[in-house]
């Protein structure tokens, strides 16, 4: 036995050591010149090519040139392989990859792409790009280059361990799948550590800028073919929402949320992914955000199919499994950053698919929704501010869930309502009302304009009459609410005049600009042009539903909170309130709506806080020159830095005043 295991072993390292029997460039030269004959001395032209040598000399030419790129004979015949299959496929104008003595080769040349310590990622990008060109103009033979990934046999991990040293602790890299989902379902997990998909996904983390983008644009031709079968064999035969998804999970896992500041990530600027190769940038935020755009564009150039697909796989991956959470976690700086950075993602996203995937996650989950909304009045400042921002996002994006979630379906029962008062009254007491202002001591009667002085004073505007599709019944005349809220803020706390600035029509130019945003975002909602019946129900069952009870409470603190708060407070009312939704108008513009006991409106909060107000000033001395100072200190006009004395309550005065005179520009842009 010893001799005979000598034997082997001697007979096989003479067959590991033995030169190859064939001269392979010799082999090569001879089918070329096969072909070449074939053309010189044939004269049938009828003749098909699977009854000639064409197909073998070819095939035995290219197994000939891989197999020498395998063995890197000589150096840098990788090089040369994959720029003559970039010019053969690029240059041969007849179809190519429906054969398979060509894109069989070419499915190994691609296996060999974006190895790790690969020298020619320059080629292997322009051989990736040029076959998914091949592709786009031959979409049938997107299944003949594609590698399917039997999705319960995968096992490989998502992306390579070896980045897990530089992610946060806040983060799991491979979070758990959602209970009750099967083995055969957890692919999201896994990808194929070969083919054309994967092989472009490793290329768009090249630090070269051209490398990458060539990448990227591989990826764009291949998930926008709008040919029948290719959305749904990438969406049920490959992992490529899964290794998308995967990506930006990486990116994300990245992000040092323990040293982010929140304000500098709210208010990240958008830049399209396209930029980022003209400088390339080593910032984990960049990228994070650069990539979720990318994502964002390719569900917009992608099949439905496939972009529902894809989107999905951001909602499991991303959002569900790491981002929601970070969002219930009870780490304050943990919650602020993902707060912060879910409003950045709102505010990129602009595809149909995504933005569906983002608003189920926000405002249908029965444990997230009601958190979020109830962080707008968070005991922390900074998670209110974060959570009205994304409050404030929200509603600046083209789907009608939102403020159907939001706010639309606790008020359709207008229940609100006195059940005493007939509806159709109200109009015939506005007058009576307005003039009962006129009588309160802390009005002034030079401050109550006229319907003719109203439409004179502001600067010129397009036509009013294009905002009320019909006519509001039970509101007053375009100059009884707009009197309304200018005359709540009381004589003796009013500092804009002291100032020099302007009155509300300052503001009628930034409200038409407002209502015309919500109003084309809104246009294709089918909103009813006049107001529901009211429910028979009792007004004590009226709920204003969470968003409403939270904005109304903290306008009703409006005294006592931070400045950059109340700001982000007021501008997500103004916003409410320039949709041309009846509803709305009814409840945040109408001062003369009868409420129930118990109920309250826009208004009425206003009302109740003037009071409150009157009483607070009592004990601040010499009230006009703080308020002057305030103003002055706003706007960072004071040469030295004092500590105000009520500086809280006069920031938040002066908020309240602007807040009034925007709401009465607002209420002049839209009424007739």
């Amino acid at each position: 036995m010893e001799a005979f295991s000598r034997l082997s072993s001697m007979l096989l390292h003479a067959l590991e050591t033995r030169e190859p029997t064939v001269d392979l460039l010799e082999s090569f030269v001879n089918h070329w010149k096969s072909i070449a004959n074939y053309y010189i001395k044939t004269t049938d032209a009828s003749r098909p090519v699977r009854q000639t040598e064409i197909p073998w000399c070819l095939r035995q030419m290219l197994d000939i040139l891989v197999y020498e790129e395998k063995q890197q004979y000589p150096p840098g015949m990788v090089q040369q392989v994959l720029l003559f299959f970039s010019k053969f496929l690029s240059q041969i104008q007849k179809p190519l990859l429906q054969l398979v003595n060509v894109y069989r080769p070419v499915q190994k040349l691609i296996g060999l792409c974006a190895l790790p310590g690969s020298q020619t990622e320059v080629e292997e990008a322009q051989f990736l790009l040029v076959v998914c060109s091949r592709v786009k103009q031959d979409p049938p033979t997107l299944r003949n280059l594609l590698q399917i990934v039997d999705k319960s046999s995968a096992r490989a991990p998502v992306f390579d361990q070896s980045h897990s040293d530089a992610q946060s602790s806040n983060h799991r890299t491979e979070p758990p799948p959602p209970p009750g989902q099967s083995d055969s379902s957890t692919s999201s997990r896994v990808q194929s550590e070969s083919g054309l998909l994967w092989a472009l996904l490793q290329l768009t983390s090249s630090a070269r800028g051209p490398v990458a983008l060539k990448a990227f644009e591989g990826l764009l031709l291949l998930s926008a073919l709008q040919a029948e079968p290719s959305g749904e064999i990438l969406c049920d035969e490959t992992l490529l929402g899964e290794l998308l998804a995967g990506r930006l999970l990486q990116l994300y896992s990245l992000l040092p949320m323990e040293d982010l500041d929140p304000g500098e990530v709210q208010s990240w600027p958008h830049k399209p992914w396209s930029s980022q190769f003209s400088c390339w940038s080593s910032d984990h935020m960049t990228n994070f955000f650069s990539w979720l755009d990318f994502l964002d564009h390719l569900m917009e150039e992608a099949p439905q199919v496939l972009a529902l697909k894809l989107a999905h796989c951001v909602q499991q991956i991303w959002m569900l499994d790491v981002l929601q959470p970070q969002l219930l976690h009870t780490c304050e700086q943990v919650v602020l950053v993902s707060t912060s950075i879910l409003c950045v993602a709102v505010r990129f996203v602009r595809s149909r698919s995504l933005l569906d995937q983002l608003v189920h996650f926000l405002l249908r989950s029965n444990t997230l929704s009601p958190l979020l909304l109830q962080r707008c009045d968070h005991i922390s400042d900074q998670v209110s501010f974060a959570s009205l921002s994304l409050v404030d996002e929200l509603l600046q994006k083209p789907h009608k869930d939102i403020l159907d979630l939001l706010v639309l379906r606790f008020l359709q029962s207008r229940s609100y309502l006195s059940p005493q008062e007939d509806r159709w009254t109200e109009s015939n007491e506005a007058h009576e009302d307005s003039n009962g202002l006129e009588e309160d001591p802390f009005f002034s009667e030079s401050l109550l304009f006229s319907e003719s002085e109203l439409l004179l004073s502001p600067p010129p505007t397009p036509p009013l009459c294009s905002f009320s599709s019909a006519p509001l019944s039970g509101l007053g005349s375009a100059a009884d609410v707009v009197n309304s809220f200018l005359c709540l803020v009381p004589v003796q706390v009013r500092s804009a005049q002291l100032f020099q600035e302007g009155g509300y029509e300052s503001y009628v130019h930034d409200a038409h600009t407002q209502v015309t945003e919500c109003r084309s975002v809104s246009l294709s909602w089918d909103w009813p042009l006049s107001l529901p019946a009211p429910s028979s129900g009792e007004g004590g069952d009226f709920f204003e539903g969470p968003l409403l009870k939270v904005l109304f409470d903290r306008l009703g603190r409006v005294l006592e909170q931070p400045y950059e708060l109340n700001l982000k407070l007021t501008a997500v009312l103004s916003r409410l309130s320039s949709f041309s939704h009846p509803l709305l108008h009814e409840y945040l513009l109408n001062p003369y709506v009868h409420l129930s006991p118990c109920c309250r409106s826009l208004f009425s909060v206003l009302i109740r806080l003037m009071g409150e107000l009157m009483q607070r000033i009592q004990h601040v001395p010499d009230l006009t020159a703080g308020l002057l100072n305030t103003r002055r200190d706003l706007l960072a006009l004071n040469t030295t830095t004092t500590r105000l004395e009520h500086g809280t309550l006069l920031r938040g005065l002066v908020v309240l005043e602007e807040f009034c005179k925007e709401l009465a520009a607002i209420a002049f842009v839209k009424l007739p």
